[in-house]
């Protein structure tokens, strides 16, 4: 019940001062966050959905991991966002985050890279140590993502969860 408590609080907290900031310059992420200059991006935002995580080593104790995300675009190929999940051993985790996009990766217009970092909560009790700095359930975290674009909206990606797993997606821009 505290995990959901602590989630709530991170998403009233972020619907109220992001909502807030929203109504001057139409966007939820911090100014600071896009590229002065740069164009605006052809979408919004992305809604993410991941149904499956591949584990590097098999546990009794892992369970499904299902993972829902939605990340503002800015200019420059910045975004910003937030993520909601059951992490790998069944509890309830939140990451809020900020990222970069690299787009045409190796020449081809349809593969990009996303790195994002920002701050996760959820991995509590006895599973406090499985992630690294962890300190009352939070805890830094970076994910570089690799995807392809199968259309102008959807995509496909594969998450690097440094040596724990691999995540896949489906992302929708809209």
């Amino acid at each position: 019940m505290r995990i959901l408590k602590t989630i709530g609080f991170f998403v009233v907290m972020a619907t109220c001062g992001l909502s807030a900031h929203a109504q001057s310059v139409n966007r939820y992420c911090p100014d600071f966050l896009a590229v002065p200059g740069a164009p605006e991006p052809t979408h919004h935002g992305e809604f993410t959905f991941s149904p499956y995580t591949y584990h590097f080593s098999d546990s009794a104790e892992h369970k499904p991991v299902v993972l829902v995300a939605v990340d503002e675009q800015l200019p420059g190929g910045r975004l910003c966002g937030v993520s909601f999940f059951s992490n790998s051993f069944g509890q309830p985790t939140a990451y809020l985050y900020a990222g970069q996009q690299y787009n045409n990766l190796f020449g081809v217009s349809n593969f990009f890279v996303k790195i994002t970092g920002g701050i996760m909560y959820g991995y509590v009790g006895k599973y406090q140590n499985k992630v690294p700095l962890n300190s009352h359930g939070f805890s830094p975290a970076v994910i570089p993502s690799f995807g392809y674009n199968l259309n102008e909206h959807d995509s496909l990606q594969i998450k690097l969860l440094g040596n724990a797993g691999l995540m896949f997606s489906y992302g929708r821009k809209f």
